[in-house]
């Protein structure tokens, strides 16, 4: 295996880990500017008033995206076998 093809791996699974993480991270920051926006309207404080919004969110998030998720590490595994097996 070359530098160059090392490269392009990392760089593959820099890409696929971004795209498997984005629904996720960018559900949890929506929430979050929703909550912060709330509490700042109605001078709420509490801090625990983030977390159970955000997880619930989240954990919604990971189900409605999980076949997609896994189809992209599938993929993404299956390319990596496949690279082994063509290179030993």
């Amino acid at each position: 295996m070359t530098g160059g093809e090392v490269l392009d791996l990392a760089r593959e699974a820099v890409w696929t880990m971004i795209l498997v993480a984005a629904p996720i991270m960018i559900v949890g920051l929506l929430v979050g500017i929703v909550i912060a926006l709330f509490q700042a309207l109605t001078q709420i404080q509490e801090m625990t008033l983030v977390f159970v919004p955000k997880i619930l969110a989240i954990f919604v998030t990971i189900l409605i995206t999980l076949p997609f998720m896994s189809s992209m590490l599938e993929t993404f595994m299956g390319r990596i076998s496949e690279m082994i097996l063509t290179s030993g």
